[in-house]
């Protein structure tokens, strides 16, 4: 049967670069570890096929025998003029964990690196602390001003009884009898014997010698916590506050997470926000848009005065500078856009007719309603 191209099993073109070759090697080595893929021995024999390919392509002098005579050059006595450096037969190949540690920056049988980061050993048990995410609601009037609130939330803290060690006070911490504190122990995969973190110590390489009676060995237990949260000024909905070490405890000594509080603003029934701008409607009266005149109106941080022109047309916004919503980034205030709406009364008293039949006919509105005069000069448009 022809022997796989090393080219082909890399996956590279034959101008491939020494990192080139690397990075190749590296993608299909982790692809096919049998670690990743117990009891699959078409895996395990790729993994070593792409081993023996890297540990030819690397070599310059390899290379370039490879190059000129293909697989012959390491098969037979002297062929290819590379006799004595061997071929697979011949014993001059590593063996293929012993290139992956070397690839990865593994020392020696199986200890730490890359190698522990993608399969899961290494001797250090301690764990850090879960984030956590705390979502809460607040009022636009708080989003403006900033508040402090209190919240309450279940999460893993250290136990008390055991101070987080999981060891019942005093007992300590044994050599694992399994892996005799080595942290790993040895599996056998057909010719290949390779590593994997120990299963009774989870790699740490001691186990407890009498688990905590409170958190059964754990470390920690589940119990409501309270906060204080100070919101600043300017928050918008989706806004982010950390508490830094307010997570889960972390286990056998890591390191605590952290909390997020996720903000969401209420919808106002006045207010309505956009960016760092407030928007709100507010009704006038008719003889005040009419003639003219100021009023109060309503505002986050209290009341304003807005002065509004005679001849005010319903519709018209004005704007309040600097009231609106403070800015997070510590810039200039947002506004605040008032648009009036005109009202019109509903129900007259006889004396109200009376005098508003009279503007009208001083208006000249009596004789010609609105409606008419607007029909007849639309009639050109049609």
């Amino acid at each position: 049967m022809a022997k796989e191209d090393y080219y082909d099993l890399l996956g590279v073109a034959r101008t491939a670069s020494e990192d080139e070759l690397k990075k190749a090697y590296r993608k299909k080595a982790v692809q096919h570890h049998p670690d990743k893929n117990p009891g699959d021995k078409a895996a395990e024999e790729m993994f070593k096929k792409i081993s023996h390919a890297y540990e030819v392509l690397k070599d310059p002098e390899k290379r370039a025998a490879y190059d000129r005579y293909g697989h012959a050059a390491f098969e037979g006595p002297g062929a290819g003029g590379m006799r004595g450096r061997g071929g697979m037969s011949g014993g001059g190949f590593h063996d293929p964990f012993d290139i992956f540690r070397e690839v990865f920056g593994q020392q020696g049988g199986g200890g730490g690196g890359i190698f522990e980061e993608m399969f899961g050993g290494g001797r250090d048990s301690g764990r850090d602390g879960s984030d956590l995410r705390y979502d809460l609601e607040i009022t636009l009037e708080e989003a403006a001003r900033g508040a402090e609130k209190e919240i309450s939330f279940r999460k893993h803290v250290a136990c008390e009884h055991c101070d987080g060690s999981g060891a019942e006070p005093g007992s300590k911490r044994v050599t694992c009898p399994t892996c005799r504190g080595a942290g790993q122990v040895r599996r056998s995969g057909g010719i290949i014997t390779f590593t994997q973190s120990c299963p009774v110590c989870g790699g740490s390489g001691s186990k407890i010698e009498k688990p905590c009676t409170a958190c059964h060995g754990e470390g920690r237990v589940t119990k409501t916590s309270k906060l204080n949260v100070r919101i600043p000024a300017g928050v918008d909905n989706g806004s982010r506050l950390r508490s830094s070490g307010n997570g889960e405890a972390g286990l056998a000594g890591g390191q605590p997470g952290d909390l997020y509080i996720v903000l969401s603003v209420k919808e106002h029934e006045l207010f309505e926000r956009q960016d760092d701008n407030l928007f709100c409607e507010i009704p006038i009266k008719f003889t005040l848009a009419t003639l003219g005149g100021t009023i109060e109106v309503p505002t986050l941080f209290g009341k304003a005065s807005l002065k509004i022109p005679a001849a005010t047309q319903s519709g018209t916004t004005f704007r309040l500078r600097e009231k609106g919503m403070p800015s997070l980034r510590g810039g200039r205030q947002g506004d605040q856009l008032v648009r009036v709406h005109v009202e019109v009364p509903h129900s007259l008293t006889a004396e109200q007719r009376k005098l508003l039949e009279e503007f009208a006919r001083v208006s000249g509105d009596a004789a010609e309603p609105t409606s008419k005069t607007f029909f007849e000069k639309a009639k050109k448009f049609f």
